[in-house]
């Protein structure tokens, strides 16, 4: 007898890196591979609204994705690659509108019916705003451009999702399941409620816009919890859709989701361990098949160590396919049916979700909640609350906190080749080739392309035909941004720190290491004739996650040191002038990109010119081995990375750092880090 098996979901690996044509040989060899979908990773200055030879996507170009310039560089990104038979996800959000466009115009290049086209835009600005950093205009110019991308793909891409409502990254941000829940669940509501009232699409379609909003969710390690949260968020869809927008078709209702499980879980310490995590966090969105993803992807067990290889890539494609094809998980009913512990679990996480989604919605919704810093102060210090728990080891993590022996794992043996290093040229090529776009084209088309978006972004028209018109006529991703730059504004979203609560323990009966931090800070004042310790935290380039950044803010704050800390998206001159101006006592960067050895040095540079030479300068991010030797050689007195978990205790050794560049004793540490002997720490 024949068993019926379901339909496997769509298989996907989040990849693009070094430039277009690089990315296309990465994707057709996945594909090959038994790959089903398409995830498309661009650079952050693709991301963001930059041309490569802007002086913000200096060391960004190709690092953390693909560089889409212009028409060009989508047609070699797709070439040979049928986009009318394949399902692509673009991870793109303020320009969302752009890349949606180009890939349009690449199918109808191809000879596609673009009706036919499926695949998904990410495009969920709120978050942004919330947790990733790669906003560009103001919120209202923001869900303008959005609402008007789902009128449009309504209308003529009717398989497309233009948005995926994105939790994924709140729970990055420290969001707890309820409010992971709340918060996207009031994103979806915003966006709704701005199609709605939009007049672009009529009442009887709204149906049609529900049907084709999708979610794209985070699953961690409590793969219970988590199995359970996604079944509370299709229960808490099916509501609003029914009862908020009248929604009556149950297919048009559907939760519709894909996920990525955590990365921020993964660890730089005994990263072997990060294989089990990733089956683990993938089996809380497939086990469940009322709560089924539609598309997952699965982080490699290395990307917290950096860049991770094809071959790492295809691991994590083989965990998925295993499961699918060699289990009988597709051949049963959902397997939680009438569980009351499952229940008893979703039951609790609706509640509290519902209990927060009024709270939001009585501010106003999601917008004024964003606005006010209402949502980005609860991430903030929902995530300081889950880091003070693991440094206490209330909340164990095995290879990091607990059960820290190992044996040397050859997995790690040389570092330099466990992960994937971009062609330091690339850049160099990527820039270079963009030169030769813009020299070769029309550029009387393009000027009047731009002028016409312009005027149109003046008026309340679906700015989708402008953005087609400048796809055709060779305008670039920077040009595109930065004429809707010149009419809507840019925007810098609150960033949550001031209104986060103190962690730490600082009672003196009591004790603690923050108390000890904080007397050390106060001392060291004191010793060098400094109302208070200032610490300016600095984010350069274009890398947006400032998790990190704002947790060492946060407890910085609280040992007692006055915070210099204005957000992303700075340029090293930025940088340098805010120590300067601010007489600060140590500089300290957050880089999680991989532009460390472009942008770190550059502020060394500049604060050696500006004759500042007893600050200390410490950077944190996802930093190879060689490049921290290389970043210490130059003069970076430390070097943080995942595997230093400790905020209180890197905020010890960056006061030790301020008196040793003051000539005075350490409190912390007996010797000194140098190139080549660095002592073990922990830190961020």
């Amino acid at each position: 007898m024949t068993t019926h098996r379901d339909r496997p979901w769509l298989m996907r690996t989040y990849a693009g890196h070094s430039s277009a044509a690089a990315s296309n040989e990465l994707y057709r060899k996945n594909l090959a591979k038994g790959q089903t979908g398409l995830s498309v990773a661009f650079d952050l200055p693709t991301q963001t609204g930059y041309n490569p030879d802007h002086v913000l996507a200096r060391g960004e170009v190709g690092r953390v994705g693909v560089p889409v310039s212009h028409l060009g560089d989508m047609r070699t990104l797709f070439e040979g690659i049928p986009l009318e038979r394949t399902n692509t996800s673009m991870t793109i959000n303020a320009t969302a509108m752009w890349l949606l466009a180009m890939y349009q115009v690449v199918a109808e290049e191809q000879g596609a019916d673009i009706a036919k086209l499926t695949g998904t835009t990410q495009n969920d600005i709120v978050k942004e705003y919330l947790s990733r950093g790669t906003h560009v205009f103001p919120p209202g110019p923001s869900i303008r451009l959005t609402t008007d991308m789902i009128a449009y793909t309504v209308a003529n891409i009717p398989k497309w999702n233009p948005i995926n409502i994105c939790s994924y990254h709140l729970q990055e941000a420290g969001a707890t399941p309820v409010q992971e829940l709340a918060f996207a669940m009031c994103t979806a509501i915003a966006v709704l409620d701005a199609v709605r009232d939009g007049g672009q699409v009529k009442p009887e379609q709204m149906g049609e816009v529900v049907a084709r909003i999708s979610f794209f969710v985070n699953a961690g390690v409590r793969f219970v919890e988590e199995m359970c949260k996604l079944r509370a968020f299709s229960r808490l869809w099916e509501k609003v859709t029914l009862e908020r927008y009248g929604v009556t078709d149950p297919k048009q209702r559907r939760f519709r989701y894909g996920v990525q499980v955590n990365s921020l879980g993964l660890t730089e310490a005994q990263p072997e361990n990060n294989v089990q995590r990733i089956v683990l966090e993938m089996l809380a969105v497939t086990l469940s098949k009322d709560a089924r993803a539609r598309a997952v992807q699965l982080p490699a067990w290395n990307e917290a160590l950096g860049l991770p290889r094809p071959w790492d890539q295809q691991w994590s494609l083989r965990i998925q396919q295993v499961l699918a094809f060699e289990s009988d998980l597709l051949e049963y009913g959902d397997l939680f049916t009438g569980s009351v512990v499952v229940e008893g679990k979703v039951a609790e996480l609706v509640e509290g979700a519902e209990a927060e989604i009024a709270k939001v919605l009585e501010m106003g919704g999601a917008i004024p909640a964003v606005e006010s810093g209402y949502m980005k102060a609860a991430l903030v210090g929902s995530h300081a609350e889950r880091r003070a728990r693991i440094e206490s080891g209330e909340d164990k993590v095995v290879g990091v906190n607990c059960y820290e022996t190992t044996e040397p794992s050859p997995l790690t043996a040389d570092l330099d080749t466990a992960i994937m290093v971009v062609d330091g040229d690339a850049e160099r090529s990527v820039t270079e080739a963009f030169a030769g776009w813009v020299a070769g084209r029309d550029e009387a088309a393009a000027q009047a392309a731009l002028a016409e978006l312009k005027a149109q972004a003046v008026t309340d028209a679906n700015l989708m035909p402008a953005t087609l018109a400048c796809v055709r006529a060779g305008v670039t991703t920077g040009e595109w941004s930065q004429a809707l730059r010149d009419v809507f504004g840019e925007y810098r979203a609150p960033t949550g720190v001031g209104g986060a609560p103190i962690t730490g323990t600082i009672d003196p009966e009591s004790g603690g290491e923050l108390l000890t931090v904080r007397q050390a800070v106060a001392r060291t004042a004191e010793e060098l004739g400094s109302g208070r310790l200032r610490l300016l935290v600095g984010k350069p380039g274009l890398d947006g996650h400032s998790n990190g950044a704002e947790q060492i803010a946060v407890r910085a704050r609280d040992a007692g040191f006055e915070v210099v800390y204005q957000g992303i998206r700075l340029t090293p001159e930025q940088i340098t002038a805010a120590a300067v101006a601010e007489d600060v006592h140590c500089v300290g960067l957050s880089i999680l990109s991989g532009a460390h050895a472009e942008l770190v040095p550059d502020v060394l540079r500049r604060l050696a010119r500006a004759g500042v030479t007893d600050v200390p300068v410490v950077v944190g991010g996802i930093i190879p081995a060689a490049d921290e030797q290389a970043l210490l050689a130059q003069g970076v007195a430390a070097v943080f990375t995942p595997k230093d978990f400790g905020i209180t205790t890197i905020i010890g050794r960056i006061v030790d750092e301020i008196r040793r560049a003051h000539g005075l004793d350490t409190i912390f540490a007996q010797t000194a880090p140098t190139s080549d002997n660095k002592e073990e720490t922990l830190a961020s």
